[in-house]
Protein backbone atom coordinates (compact mmCIF):
# COMPACT_ATOMS: atom_id res chain seq x y z
CA UNK A 1 0.00 0.00 0.00
CA UNK A 2 2.98 2.25 0.07
CA UNK A 3 5.17 2.94 -2.86
CA UNK A 4 8.81 3.78 -2.40
CA UNK A 5 7.97 7.47 -2.76
CA UNK A 6 5.07 8.15 -0.40
CA UNK A 7 7.16 9.34 2.50
CA UNK A 8 8.21 12.51 0.73
CA UNK A 9 7.19 15.81 2.26
CA UNK A 10 9.82 18.29 1.14
CA UNK A 11 12.21 19.22 -1.61
CA UNK A 12 14.58 21.99 -2.53
CA UNK A 13 17.91 20.87 -1.11
CA UNK A 14 19.82 22.98 -3.58
CA UNK A 15 22.16 22.29 -6.45
CA UNK A 16 23.98 18.97 -6.57
CA UNK A 17 27.26 17.76 -8.00
CA UNK A 18 27.51 15.39 -10.94
CA UNK A 19 26.32 11.97 -9.92
CA UNK A 20 28.54 8.98 -9.40
CA UNK A 21 27.85 5.25 -9.30
CA UNK A 22 28.25 2.37 -11.67
CA UNK A 23 24.94 2.49 -13.55
CA UNK A 24 24.53 3.55 -17.15
CA UNK A 25 23.87 7.11 -18.21
CA UNK A 26 20.31 7.81 -19.29
CA UNK A 27 21.18 7.85 -23.01
CA UNK A 28 23.77 5.02 -23.02
CA UNK A 29 22.98 1.63 -24.57
CA UNK A 30 21.98 -1.14 -22.21
CA UNK A 31 24.66 -3.49 -20.95
CA UNK A 32 24.01 -7.21 -21.55
CA UNK A 33 23.13 -7.73 -17.89
CA UNK A 34 20.67 -4.84 -18.09
CA UNK A 35 19.03 -6.36 -21.16
CA UNK A 36 18.53 -9.58 -19.18
CA UNK A 37 17.16 -7.62 -16.23
CA UNK A 38 14.72 -5.72 -18.43
CA UNK A 39 13.30 -8.99 -19.74
CA UNK A 40 12.84 -10.28 -16.20
CA UNK A 41 11.23 -7.00 -15.11
CA UNK A 42 8.94 -7.02 -18.15
CA UNK A 43 7.79 -10.58 -17.47
CA UNK A 44 6.95 -9.78 -13.86
CA UNK A 45 5.14 -6.53 -14.70
CA UNK A 46 3.12 -8.16 -17.49
CA UNK A 47 1.95 -10.97 -15.21
CA UNK A 48 -1.41 -9.78 -13.86
CA UNK A 49 -1.35 -10.03 -10.05
CA UNK A 50 -4.55 -8.17 -9.19
CA UNK A 51 -6.79 -9.82 -6.61
CA UNK A 52 -9.78 -9.93 -8.97
CA UNK A 53 -8.29 -11.68 -11.99
CA UNK A 54 -4.56 -12.15 -11.53
CA UNK A 55 -2.28 -14.67 -9.87
CA UNK A 56 0.68 -14.00 -7.59
CA UNK A 57 1.31 -17.74 -7.72
CA UNK A 58 1.92 -17.56 -11.47
CA UNK A 59 4.25 -14.59 -11.05
CA UNK A 60 6.19 -16.37 -8.29
CA UNK A 61 6.53 -19.48 -10.47
CA UNK A 62 7.90 -17.39 -13.33
CA UNK A 63 10.48 -15.77 -11.07
CA UNK A 64 11.43 -19.20 -9.70
CA UNK A 65 11.94 -20.37 -13.28
CA UNK A 66 14.31 -17.44 -13.85
CA UNK A 67 16.36 -18.51 -10.85
CA UNK A 68 16.47 -22.12 -12.06
CA UNK A 69 17.56 -21.04 -15.53
CA UNK A 70 20.41 -19.10 -13.94
CA UNK A 71 21.58 -22.26 -12.20
CA UNK A 72 20.33 -21.86 -8.63
CA UNK A 73 19.70 -25.30 -7.11
CA UNK A 74 16.13 -26.37 -6.48
CA UNK A 75 16.93 -26.72 -2.78
CA UNK A 76 17.31 -22.93 -2.54
CA UNK A 77 13.98 -22.13 -4.25
CA UNK A 78 10.82 -22.37 -2.14
CA UNK A 79 7.42 -21.77 -3.70
CA UNK A 80 4.54 -21.59 -1.23
CA UNK A 81 0.76 -21.22 -1.35
CA UNK A 82 -2.01 -21.66 1.18
CA UNK A 83 -4.44 -24.28 -0.22
CA UNK A 84 -7.32 -21.96 0.63
CA UNK A 85 -5.75 -19.21 -1.51
CA UNK A 86 -4.14 -20.99 -4.47
CA UNK A 87 -3.66 -17.83 -6.59
CA UNK A 88 -2.01 -15.86 -3.79
CA UNK A 89 1.20 -17.82 -3.40
CA UNK A 90 4.74 -16.54 -3.28
CA UNK A 91 8.42 -17.32 -3.47
CA UNK A 92 11.31 -17.48 -1.01
CA UNK A 93 14.82 -17.95 -2.41
CA UNK A 94 17.98 -18.42 -0.36
CA UNK A 95 21.57 -17.63 -1.37
CA UNK A 96 23.87 -19.14 1.29
CA UNK A 97 26.64 -17.25 3.01
CA UNK A 98 29.93 -18.53 4.35
CA UNK A 99 29.47 -17.49 7.98
CA UNK A 100 27.96 -19.89 10.50
CA UNK A 101 27.41 -17.13 13.06
CA UNK A 102 26.11 -14.11 11.17
CA UNK A 103 22.32 -14.08 10.74
CA UNK A 104 20.94 -13.70 7.19
CA UNK A 105 19.45 -10.59 5.64
CA UNK A 106 16.04 -10.71 3.98
CA UNK A 107 14.63 -8.70 1.10
CA UNK A 108 10.82 -8.59 0.85
CA UNK A 109 8.65 -7.19 -1.92
CA UNK A 110 4.95 -7.63 -2.57
CA UNK A 111 4.09 -8.65 -6.11
CA UNK A 112 0.33 -8.10 -5.91
CA UNK A 113 -0.91 -4.85 -7.43
CA UNK A 114 -3.91 -2.55 -7.20
CA UNK A 115 -6.72 -3.10 -9.71
CA UNK A 116 -6.36 -1.35 -13.09
CA UNK A 117 -9.00 -1.10 -15.84
CA UNK A 118 -7.85 -0.84 -19.44
CA UNK A 119 -10.62 1.61 -20.36
CA UNK A 120 -9.36 4.08 -17.77
CA UNK A 121 -5.67 4.01 -18.74
CA UNK A 122 -3.99 5.75 -21.66
CA UNK A 123 -1.94 2.55 -22.14
CA UNK A 124 -2.56 -1.11 -21.41
CA UNK A 125 -1.81 -1.35 -17.66
CA UNK A 126 -0.38 -4.86 -18.06
CA UNK A 127 1.99 -4.11 -20.92
CA UNK A 128 5.35 -2.56 -20.09
CA UNK A 129 5.61 0.60 -22.17
CA UNK A 130 8.79 2.70 -22.35
CA UNK A 131 7.95 6.24 -23.33
CA UNK A 132 9.48 9.70 -22.74
CA UNK A 133 12.01 8.37 -20.26
CA UNK A 134 9.50 6.41 -18.16
CA UNK A 135 8.28 2.84 -17.83
CA UNK A 136 4.47 2.71 -17.69
CA UNK A 137 2.44 -0.20 -16.28
CA UNK A 138 0.61 -1.22 -13.14
CA UNK A 139 3.12 -2.23 -10.48
CA UNK A 140 6.28 -0.73 -11.99
CA UNK A 141 6.67 1.51 -8.94
CA UNK A 142 4.63 -0.44 -6.39
CA UNK A 143 6.66 -2.67 -6.13
CA UNK A 144 7.68 -4.89 -9.03
CA UNK A 145 10.89 -2.99 -9.80
CA UNK A 146 12.04 -3.86 -6.29
CA UNK A 147 10.91 -7.49 -6.59
CA UNK A 148 12.62 -7.91 -9.97
CA UNK A 149 15.81 -6.41 -8.56
CA UNK A 150 15.88 -8.95 -5.72
CA UNK A 151 15.57 -11.85 -8.16
CA UNK A 152 18.13 -10.28 -10.46
CA UNK A 153 20.55 -9.79 -7.55
CA UNK A 154 20.58 -13.50 -6.71
CA UNK A 155 21.12 -14.32 -10.38
CA UNK A 156 24.08 -11.90 -10.52
CA UNK A 157 25.50 -13.38 -7.33
CA UNK A 158 25.30 -16.90 -8.69
CA UNK A 159 26.73 -16.12 -12.12
CA UNK A 160 29.67 -14.24 -10.65
CA UNK A 161 30.39 -16.89 -8.03
CA UNK A 162 30.01 -14.33 -5.26
CA UNK A 163 30.37 -15.74 -1.73
CA UNK A 164 28.81 -13.43 0.85
CA UNK A 165 29.42 -13.80 4.56
CA UNK A 166 25.73 -13.48 5.38
CA UNK A 167 23.08 -15.63 3.75
CA UNK A 168 20.83 -13.52 1.54
CA UNK A 169 17.12 -14.38 1.36
CA UNK A 170 14.37 -12.86 -0.76
CA UNK A 171 10.61 -13.21 -0.36
CA UNK A 172 8.11 -12.20 -3.05
CA UNK A 173 4.64 -12.22 -1.54
CA UNK A 174 0.99 -11.44 -2.15
CA UNK A 175 -1.71 -9.61 -0.21
CA UNK A 176 -0.11 -6.30 0.74
CA UNK A 177 -2.43 -4.18 -1.38
CA UNK A 178 -5.74 -5.55 -0.08
CA UNK A 179 -6.54 -5.21 3.61
CA UNK A 180 -8.17 -8.46 4.73
CA UNK A 181 -6.85 -10.60 1.88
CA UNK A 182 -4.45 -13.49 2.45
CA UNK A 183 -1.09 -11.93 3.24
CA UNK A 184 2.05 -13.84 2.34
CA UNK A 185 4.43 -12.13 4.77
CA UNK A 186 1.98 -12.61 7.64
CA UNK A 187 1.63 -16.30 6.68
CA UNK A 188 5.40 -16.83 6.46
CA UNK A 189 5.97 -15.15 9.83
CA UNK A 190 3.37 -17.39 11.45
CA UNK A 191 4.04 -20.67 9.61
CA UNK A 192 7.55 -20.66 8.12
CA UNK A 193 9.52 -18.33 10.36
CA UNK A 194 12.68 -20.39 9.89
CA UNK A 195 12.51 -19.80 6.14
CA UNK A 196 12.60 -16.01 6.49
CA UNK A 197 14.44 -15.57 9.78
CA UNK A 198 16.97 -12.75 9.48
CA UNK A 199 18.96 -10.16 11.39
CA UNK A 200 16.96 -7.50 9.55
CA UNK A 201 14.87 -7.13 6.42
CA UNK A 202 14.84 -4.73 3.46
CA UNK A 203 11.50 -3.54 2.10
CA UNK A 204 9.69 -0.86 0.14
CA UNK A 205 8.98 2.45 1.86
CA UNK A 206 12.24 4.32 1.40
CA UNK A 207 13.68 5.75 -1.80
CA UNK A 208 14.29 9.10 -3.36
CA UNK A 209 12.28 11.87 -4.87
CA UNK A 210 13.02 14.42 -7.57
CA UNK A 211 12.45 18.15 -7.53
CA UNK A 212 9.52 17.63 -9.91
CA UNK A 213 11.27 18.90 -13.03
CA UNK A 214 12.01 15.46 -14.48
CA UNK A 215 12.75 11.87 -13.61
CA UNK A 216 16.52 11.81 -14.10
CA UNK A 217 19.12 11.12 -11.45
CA UNK A 218 20.30 14.74 -11.63
CA UNK A 219 16.85 15.79 -10.39
CA UNK A 220 16.98 13.72 -7.19
CA UNK A 221 16.98 15.96 -4.11
CA UNK A 222 16.80 13.35 -1.34
CA UNK A 223 16.98 9.69 -0.45
CA UNK A 224 15.15 8.20 2.53
CA UNK A 225 15.36 5.08 4.66
CA UNK A 226 11.98 4.15 6.13
CA UNK A 227 12.37 3.30 9.80
CA UNK A 228 9.01 2.51 11.38
CA UNK A 229 5.44 3.12 10.32
CA UNK A 230 1.99 3.72 11.67
CA UNK A 231 -0.57 1.03 12.42
CA UNK A 232 -3.63 0.77 10.18
CA UNK A 233 -7.08 0.42 11.81
CA UNK A 234 -10.66 1.05 10.69
CA UNK A 235 -13.59 1.66 13.02
CA UNK A 236 -17.32 1.49 12.38
CA UNK A 237 -19.49 4.20 13.93
CA UNK A 238 -23.21 3.46 14.06
CA UNK A 239 -26.39 5.02 15.44
CA UNK A 240 -29.83 3.39 15.63
CA UNK A 241 -33.39 4.31 16.64
CA UNK A 242 -36.96 3.28 15.76
CA UNK A 243 -37.29 5.82 12.95
CA UNK A 244 -40.73 6.76 11.69
CA UNK A 245 -42.55 8.91 9.14
CA UNK A 246 -40.57 11.84 7.77
CA UNK A 247 -43.58 14.14 8.27
CA UNK A 248 -43.11 13.83 12.04
CA UNK A 249 -39.42 14.58 12.79
CA UNK A 250 -38.13 13.66 16.21
CA UNK A 251 -35.10 14.92 18.13
CA UNK A 252 -33.30 11.56 18.30
CA UNK A 253 -32.42 11.45 14.60
CA UNK A 254 -29.90 8.73 13.72
CA UNK A 255 -28.30 10.75 10.91
CA UNK A 256 -27.90 13.93 12.98
CA UNK A 257 -26.56 11.92 15.92
CA UNK A 258 -23.92 10.38 13.66
CA UNK A 259 -23.13 13.79 12.13
CA UNK A 260 -22.51 15.27 15.58
CA UNK A 261 -20.13 12.40 16.37
CA UNK A 262 -18.20 12.87 13.13
CA UNK A 263 -17.97 16.62 13.71
CA UNK A 264 -16.34 15.97 17.08
CA UNK A 265 -13.85 13.56 15.52
CA UNK A 266 -13.09 16.02 12.74
CA UNK A 267 -12.32 18.75 15.27
CA UNK A 268 -10.19 16.54 17.50
CA UNK A 269 -6.40 16.70 17.25
CA UNK A 270 -4.35 13.85 18.64
CA UNK A 271 -1.31 15.13 20.56
CA UNK A 272 2.09 15.62 18.96
CA UNK A 273 4.58 12.77 19.41
CA UNK A 274 8.05 11.95 18.17
CA UNK A 275 10.20 8.86 17.82
CA UNK A 276 13.96 8.83 17.35
CA UNK A 277 13.30 8.47 13.62
CA UNK A 278 10.87 11.37 13.29
CA UNK A 279 12.99 13.66 15.46
CA UNK A 280 16.00 12.93 13.24
CA UNK A 281 13.90 13.40 10.11
CA UNK A 282 12.51 16.75 11.24
CA UNK A 283 15.97 18.01 12.17
CA UNK A 284 17.84 16.88 9.05
CA UNK A 285 15.09 17.46 6.50
CA UNK A 286 14.23 20.80 8.09
CA UNK A 287 17.80 22.03 7.69
CA UNK A 288 17.59 21.27 3.98
CA UNK A 289 14.37 23.18 3.31
CA UNK A 290 15.66 26.73 3.79
CA UNK A 291 12.14 28.07 4.42
CA UNK A 292 9.76 28.83 7.28
CA UNK A 293 8.51 25.26 7.46
CA UNK A 294 12.06 23.95 7.55
CA UNK A 295 12.92 26.25 10.46
CA UNK A 296 9.80 25.04 12.29
CA UNK A 297 10.81 21.42 11.72
CA UNK A 298 14.23 22.03 13.27
CA UNK A 299 12.63 23.86 16.18
CA UNK A 300 10.24 20.98 16.84
CA UNK A 301 13.07 18.47 16.76
CA UNK A 302 14.76 20.50 19.48
CA UNK A 303 11.58 21.17 21.46
CA UNK A 304 8.39 19.22 20.62
CA UNK A 305 6.46 21.55 22.98
CA UNK A 306 7.07 24.55 20.69
CA UNK A 307 3.44 25.28 19.76
CA UNK A 308 4.32 28.10 17.36
CA UNK A 309 6.62 25.80 15.38
CA UNK A 310 3.99 23.05 15.45
CA UNK A 311 1.39 25.38 13.96
CA UNK A 312 3.70 26.14 11.03
CA UNK A 313 4.65 22.49 10.44
CA UNK A 314 0.99 21.48 10.56
CA UNK A 315 0.34 23.44 7.36
CA UNK A 316 2.02 20.58 5.50
CA UNK A 317 -0.40 17.59 5.47
CA UNK A 318 2.41 15.03 5.53
CA UNK A 319 4.22 16.68 8.42
CA UNK A 320 0.98 17.13 10.34
CA UNK A 321 0.24 13.42 10.02
CA UNK A 322 3.84 12.42 10.74
CA UNK A 323 3.58 14.03 14.18
CA UNK A 324 0.53 12.23 15.53
CA UNK A 325 -2.19 9.63 15.19
CA UNK A 326 -4.80 10.69 12.62
CA UNK A 327 -8.38 9.51 12.16
CA UNK A 328 -10.63 10.49 9.25
CA UNK A 329 -14.13 9.56 8.09
CA UNK A 330 -13.92 7.73 4.76
CA UNK A 331 -17.43 6.36 4.03
CA UNK A 332 -21.05 7.12 5.04
CA UNK A 333 -24.30 5.19 4.82
CA UNK A 334 -27.73 5.36 6.41
CA UNK A 335 -31.48 5.52 6.02
CA UNK A 336 -33.83 3.16 4.20
CA UNK A 337 -36.29 5.45 2.36
CA UNK A 338 -36.46 9.07 1.21
CA UNK A 339 -39.71 9.65 3.07
CA UNK A 340 -38.77 7.94 6.33
CA UNK A 341 -36.70 8.82 9.37
CA UNK A 342 -33.47 6.86 9.35
CA UNK A 343 -33.45 3.82 11.63
CA UNK A 344 -29.70 3.51 11.25
CA UNK A 345 -26.74 5.60 10.13
CA UNK A 346 -23.13 4.53 9.91
CA UNK A 347 -19.66 5.69 9.00
CA UNK A 348 -16.21 4.20 8.58
CA UNK A 349 -13.35 6.02 10.25
CA UNK A 350 -9.81 5.10 9.21
CA UNK A 351 -6.99 5.73 11.67
CA UNK A 352 -3.24 5.71 11.17
CA UNK A 353 -1.89 5.13 14.66
CA UNK A 354 1.42 6.50 15.91
CA UNK A 355 3.81 3.77 17.11
CA UNK A 356 3.36 2.67 20.69
CA UNK A 357 -0.44 2.86 20.87
CA UNK A 358 -2.63 -0.28 20.78
CA UNK A 359 -5.64 -0.20 18.50
CA UNK A 360 -8.03 -0.58 21.44
CA UNK A 361 -6.59 2.54 23.05
CA UNK A 362 -7.49 4.57 19.96
CA UNK A 363 -10.99 3.07 19.80
CA UNK A 364 -11.54 4.07 23.42
CA UNK A 365 -10.24 7.57 22.70
CA UNK A 366 -12.68 8.00 19.80
CA UNK A 367 -15.55 6.91 22.05
CA UNK A 368 -14.41 9.42 24.68
CA UNK A 369 -14.20 12.24 22.15
CA UNK A 370 -17.69 11.46 20.82
CA UNK A 371 -19.08 11.33 24.37
CA UNK A 372 -22.37 9.73 23.32
CA UNK A 373 -23.17 6.14 24.38
CA UNK A 374 -25.74 6.04 21.59
CA UNK A 375 -22.92 5.99 19.03
CA UNK A 376 -21.25 2.58 18.90
CA UNK A 377 -17.56 2.44 17.95
CA UNK A 378 -16.47 -0.98 16.72
CA UNK A 379 -13.01 -2.08 15.60
CA UNK A 380 -13.17 -3.86 12.25
CA UNK A 381 -10.98 -6.83 11.35
CA UNK A 382 -8.30 -7.59 10.46
CA UNK A 383 -6.35 -6.28 13.44
CA UNK A 384 -2.78 -5.39 12.54
CA UNK A 385 0.06 -5.71 15.05
CA UNK A 386 1.46 -2.47 16.46
CA UNK A 387 5.20 -3.10 16.90
CA UNK A 388 7.66 -0.43 18.03
CA UNK A 389 9.82 1.09 15.27
CA UNK A 390 13.18 -0.56 14.57
CA UNK A 391 16.31 1.24 15.78
CA UNK A 392 18.38 3.63 13.70
CA UNK A 393 21.05 0.92 13.59
CA UNK A 394 24.50 2.05 12.31
CA UNK A 395 25.00 -1.31 10.57
CA UNK A 396 21.89 -0.54 8.49
CA UNK A 397 22.14 3.22 8.04
CA UNK A 398 25.92 3.40 7.55
CA UNK A 399 26.34 1.33 4.36
CA UNK A 400 23.27 2.98 2.83
CA UNK A 401 24.59 6.48 3.57
CA UNK A 402 27.94 5.66 1.94
CA UNK A 403 26.24 4.41 -1.22
CA UNK A 404 23.90 7.40 -1.38
CA UNK A 405 26.97 9.65 -1.21
CA UNK A 406 28.54 7.69 -4.08
CA UNK A 407 25.51 7.45 -6.34
CA UNK A 408 23.93 10.82 -5.43
CA UNK A 409 26.67 13.26 -4.33
CA UNK A 410 25.30 16.10 -2.24
CA UNK A 411 22.00 14.30 -1.56
CA UNK A 412 21.35 13.33 2.07
CA UNK A 413 20.04 10.01 3.34
CA UNK A 414 17.25 10.83 5.79
CA UNK A 415 15.40 8.35 8.05
CA UNK A 416 11.63 8.72 7.88
CA UNK A 417 8.58 7.14 9.47
CA UNK A 418 5.78 6.16 7.10
CA UNK A 419 2.30 7.56 7.65
CA UNK A 420 0.92 4.44 5.98
CA UNK A 421 1.81 0.83 6.54
CA UNK A 422 3.58 -1.97 4.69
CA UNK A 423 4.35 -5.64 5.26
CA UNK A 424 7.13 -4.46 7.59
CA UNK A 425 4.43 -4.52 10.26
CA UNK A 426 4.33 -8.31 10.32
CA UNK A 427 8.10 -8.82 10.35
CA UNK A 428 8.91 -6.19 12.96
CA UNK A 429 6.20 -7.68 15.18
CA UNK A 430 8.02 -11.05 15.24
CA UNK A 431 11.43 -9.57 15.92
CA UNK A 432 12.82 -8.97 12.42
CA UNK A 433 13.56 -5.21 12.17
CA UNK A 434 12.52 -4.06 8.71
CA UNK A 435 13.71 -1.01 6.78
CA UNK A 436 12.49 0.65 3.59
CA UNK A 437 15.57 1.00 1.40
CA UNK A 438 16.81 3.97 -0.64
CA UNK A 439 17.95 3.71 -4.24
CA UNK A 440 14.98 3.87 -6.60
CA UNK A 441 13.32 7.27 -6.86
CA UNK A 442 10.11 8.87 -8.00
CA UNK A 443 8.47 12.24 -8.54
CA UNK A 444 6.61 14.35 -5.97
CA UNK A 445 3.24 13.54 -7.58
CA UNK A 446 3.49 9.85 -6.59
CA UNK A 447 4.01 8.53 -10.14
CA UNK A 448 0.44 7.27 -10.48
CA UNK A 449 0.87 4.46 -7.95
CA UNK A 450 -2.60 3.14 -7.02
CA UNK A 451 -3.95 5.46 -9.72
CA UNK A 452 -3.90 5.93 -13.47
CA UNK A 453 -0.89 5.43 -15.74
CA UNK A 454 1.56 4.34 -13.03
CA UNK A 455 5.11 5.09 -14.11
CA UNK A 456 8.72 4.94 -13.00
CA UNK A 457 11.71 6.68 -14.54
CA UNK A 458 13.73 4.34 -16.76
CA UNK A 459 16.89 5.75 -15.21
CA UNK A 460 15.51 5.13 -11.73
CA UNK A 461 14.95 1.47 -12.58
CA UNK A 462 18.47 0.87 -13.91
CA UNK A 463 20.36 3.05 -11.43
CA UNK A 464 18.22 1.79 -8.55
CA UNK A 465 18.91 -1.78 -9.60
CA UNK A 466 22.68 -1.26 -9.40
CA UNK A 467 22.38 0.72 -6.16
CA UNK A 468 20.39 -2.06 -4.47
CA UNK A 469 22.77 -4.71 -5.76
CA UNK A 470 25.67 -2.83 -4.16
CA UNK A 471 23.67 -2.23 -0.97
CA UNK A 472 22.80 -5.90 -0.53
CA UNK A 473 26.44 -6.82 -1.15
CA UNK A 474 27.52 -4.30 1.47
CA UNK A 475 25.14 -5.79 4.04
CA UNK A 476 25.99 -9.37 3.10
CA UNK A 477 29.72 -8.83 3.05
Amino acid sequence: MRTIFKTIAWAGLGAMAAHGGTARAADAPLRPDQIAYRALFEELVETDTTLSSGSCTRAAERMAARLREAGLPESRIHLFADPAHPREGGLVAVYPGTSTTLKPILGIAHIDVVEARREDWARDPFTLVEENGYFYARGVADTKALAATYVDTLIRFHKSGYKPKRTVKIALTCGEETNGAFNGVEWLAANRRELIDAAFALNEGGGGTTDGSGGGRDKVVEQTMQVGEKTFATFRLETRNPGGHSSVPRPDNAIYQLAHALTKIGAYEFPLEMTETTRTYFNEAGKGRKDEVGAAMVALAANPADTAAEAIANRDPFLHSNLRTTCVATMLDGGHARNALAQRAGAFVNCRIFPGHPVEEIRAELARVIGDPGVSVTTLPPLRPAPPPPPLAPEVMGPAAKLVARYFPGVPLVPVMANGYTDATFLTAVGIPTYGVPGLWGDPDGNGAHGLDERLSVESVYVGRDFLFDLIKAYAG
